[in-house]
């Protein structure tokens, strides 16, 4: 029989390894503990990394004619601008981006209403970054100063159709002399506001300067007296009709500005306003009749 010394090292060894059992399950426990608070915090830093990542590309987008824009009461490919409520908003400041006229594209829509080939689609200059343009119409001369470094397809296409004679003996069909919108549309050789080109370009400045889907892209700012802009009937709906304001106007940046307008042109446009609406009303065919004899590149 083992004697009591005997068993009093049995229970001693017994004992030793419950206690050696218990301290390994407890550095585990430790272990597994530490390793789930490294992990947690990875965790952590990795979602406020991407947080910090998704704001940063959405603050870098810049929208190129995603947002919707105000259309004319006309139902046209080509519809003008329609008025919107009174802002003290102003055009935002020209930034150009790194791909500003690098591909330019005009592809097909519609029927032309009048012969036209589009211009040659890809990269377009942006010098000069002007460009002067003589406008004759029965009405009078109206100067313009197409601005080349800031709308360089918008340019493109719009010189392109004047050397081609596009606009030549075209009616200016529509004048609004509504509070807060006061232009004249023309470029629309079938006078109706449904003419067009047969092709369709994407918009630029000022839709260019705000990010995709931007509410601000759809709240009005101030169009200045001597805007030369193009017409449309949402994004990337530009063809041939354009409008040139003769007051302060208050639109949607929805729709591309390409040019000034001279003292001479607007003196011309004063006098064909000054004539009203045929028929009466604030918006309609002009009570003169303007037609576009030439538009010449100068």
């Amino acid at each position: 029989m083992p004697t009591n010394e005997q068993r009093r090292e049995t229970a001693k060894r017994k004992l030793e390894r419950q206690l050696e059992r218990r301290e390994e399950k407890a550095r585990r426990q430790r272990l597994a503990a530490i390793i789930g608070s490294v992990v947690a915090a990875l965790v952590a830093v990795a979602v406020v990394v991407g947080l910090v990542w998704m704001n940063k590309s959405k603050d870098d987008k810049t929208g190129v004619g995603s947002a919707t824009a105000s259309a004319a009461p006309e139902t046209s490919a080509d519809a003008g601008p329609s008025a919107a409520p009174p802002a003290d908003g102003k055009l935002p400041p020209f930034k150009a981006s790194a791909n500003l006229g690098a591909n330019c594209q005009y592809p097909a829509e519609g029927t032309a209403s009048k012969p036209a080939t589009p211009p040659k689609a890809g990269k377009v200059p942006t010098d000069p970054a002007q460009v002067s343009v003589s406008m004759s119409t029965s009405q009078g001369n109206i100067g313009l100063q197409l601005d080349n470094a800031k709308s360089p397809c918008t340019v493109n296409s719009f010189a392109s159709l004047a050397q081609q004679g596009y606009f030549n003996d075209t009616p200016c069909h529509r004048l609004t002399t509504a509070p807060g919108l006061s232009v004249l549309q023309c470029g629309d050789p079938t006078g109706l506001g449904t003419g067009g080109p047969g092709y369709k370009f994407d918009n630029e400045y000022p839709t260019d300067q705000y990010p995709a889907d931007a509410p601000e892209a759809q709240q009005p700012v101030t169009y200045p007296r001597g805007t030369l802009a193009m017409a449309n009937a949402g994004p990337g709906t530009n063809g041939s009709q354009f409008f040139l304001v003769y007051k302060d106007s208050q639109l949607p940046p929805q729709y591309t500005v390409f040019g000034t307008i001279d003292d001479t042109g607007l003196a011309t446009l004063d006098k064909i306003a000054a004539a009203g609406i045929k028929g009466g009303g604030d918006d309609g065919a002009p009570n003169v009749d303007v037609r576009v004899k030439s538009i010449g590149l100068d």
